[in-house]
């Protein structure tokens, strides 16, 4: 694996010597202070105790997915087999993680934790390319972030890979749950399904434009809307019959007016699934032809 190599540029060129000398408790007890800064996940709980292990960090993300950090003590230990043992334990006891998050962040997070696309972080100062490779053919949601410690107090997380989110399928709770709920909150697959031909094709060209952005994006399919994602959400996309909603990241108040025959709104104080404070509505190629330069821009600056 390539390394990234940190220089000062001043009067001279210097670079900057990485080095481990961060404890791996010290790395734990830095990324749980400022989990939501480093990778958008609140964080809820250290050394997480279950009866067969006990989880390094757990938090939730903008989302409300579940999110498990393992971190690399020793250049055996294998991180990855132990997050998927964990993940499959949470997706089995998802009582118990639900009244953690009640605890924590009370009853309207819990209330709305989405199960589709839970996840674990593994971060190491080292992986090799066996580690990324096996990730990447297991097909699941786990990411690889090494990290390096700098002098002058700094310290760099490089994600090594950017898994196409696995969709955990719906248990018959879930099932019987979407039943009993209304028209109004059908998935977002199901919407997407029932939408116009006009509108598939509008949704299936503005994926390709997102995915077109980056190497660096991540694909989240959840209940009710679809997320891209660099770090963090940077735009969602909720399916319609005759349109397409789509958020974004940026400030609304200086787009408001600036794209002609485009329908944007500030949605701030309005609820809406996903997350995003600027509102595109798009009904036709035009429409996302326009909306591209916006789209764009909070991909760059996310």
């Amino acid at each position: 694996m390539s390394e990234i190599k940190l220089y000062r540029v001043n009067q001279s060129v210097t670079e900057l010597e990485s080095s481990k000398v961060l404890l791996e408790k010290n790395l734990q007890k830095l990324i749980e202070e400022n989990m939501e800064t480093f990778f958008g996940v609140r964080f809820l709980k250290s050394e997480y105790v279950i009866k067969d292990g006990r989880m390094d960090s757990i938090g939730i993300d903008e989302n409300n997915c579940p999110v498990i950090f393992e971190y690399k003590r020793n250049q055996n230990e294998n991180v990855i087999n132990q997050g998927l043992f964990y993940l499959d334990w949470l997706l089995d006891h998802k009582a118990d993680f639900k009244l953690l998050v009640l605890e924590k962040l009370g009853p309207n997070v819990a209330d709305s934790i989405e199960w589709s696309a839970p996840s674990v972080i593994c971060v190491a100062h080292e992986f090799t390319k066996y580690d990324l490779h096996a990730v990447n053919r297991m097909n699941v949601n786990i990411k690889l972030v090494k990290y390096r410690r700098y002098k002058d107090d700094l310290i760099l997380f490089e994600h090594l890979n950017t898994p196409s989110v696995v969709t955990v399928k719906p248990d018959i709770e879930q099932k019987q749950e979407q039943k009993t709920n209304s028209s109004t909150y059908r998935t977002h697959v199901d919407n997407v399904e029932m939408a116009t031909p006009e509108i598939q094709e509008v949704y299936e060209e503005l994926c390709d434009y997102v995915e077109s952005l980056g190497d660096d994006i991540s694909k989240n399919q959840l209940k009710y809307y679809l997320a891209y994602k660099k770090i963090q959400n940077f735009i969602c996309i909720e399916g319609q019959m005759k349109q397409l909603k789509i958020y974004l990241k940026l400030k609304p108040d200086f787009v408001a007016d600036s794209i002609p025959g485009l329908s944007i709104r500030d949605v701030t104080n309005i609820g809406h699934f996903g997350t995003g404070d600027l509102e595109i509505t798009i009904k036709t190629l035009e429409d996302l032809e326009k909306a591209k330069g916006l789209i764009e821009r909070t991909y760059n600056e996310a």
